[in-house]
């Protein structure tokens, strides 16, 4: 079996200036949590999480907030970071997406597929055919691929 025997062909993306706010959207709208970020022509950018997506709500960002209001509170001067902090809503996906991704093509083995999931600390893989993304390979794939058809994933010794 092979990438295209098992991918997600109906991929969700992003686009790089989506917010952080609509690409929260277009996640949960679909169920998925991630997408991969392309251009204007469909050439891949990126991936973008749900992590990725909640790292500027964290506990930190908020106990860093919660600094900033006491700074305000006391009328000192604003600091950039605060500036910068205050905009963060207005984040867009470049600001957060990982830009460097591991990818596949069509023909690639579920083994070999698995094998870089694992490696790699993944949960998902953008499959692409002359650079453009046409399926993405999930361990949910992997593993329904395992349940239904178990003697075709493993690979000849």
């Amino acid at each position: 079996m092979d990438a295209a025997s098992v991918m997600t062909r109906d991929v969700l993306s992003v686009g790089p200036d989506d917010t952080v706010a609509e690409a929260a959207r277009k996640l949960a709208g679909r169920g998925v949590s991630a997408a991969p970020v392309l251009d204007a022509e469909g050439r891949l950018l990126g991936i973008v999480s749900e992590g990725d997506l909640m790292r500027p709500f964290g506990r930190e960002k908020q106990m860093h907030r919660a600094w900033w209001l006491n700074v305000i509170a006391e009328g000192l001067e604003f600091a950039p970071d605060f500036l910068e902090y205050i905009r963060l809503d207005q984040r867009r996906v470049r600001e957060l997406m990982q830009p460097s991704v591991v990818t596949v093509t069509e023909e690639a083995s579920l083994p070999a597929i698995a094998d870089l999931l694992d490696r790699h600390h993944l949960k998902r893989v953008p499959v692409l055919r002359d650079g453009r993304v046409i399926g993405i390979v999930s361990r949910a794939d992997i593993v329904r691929a395992v349940a239904t058809a178990p003697a075709e994933i493993v690979e000849p010794v």
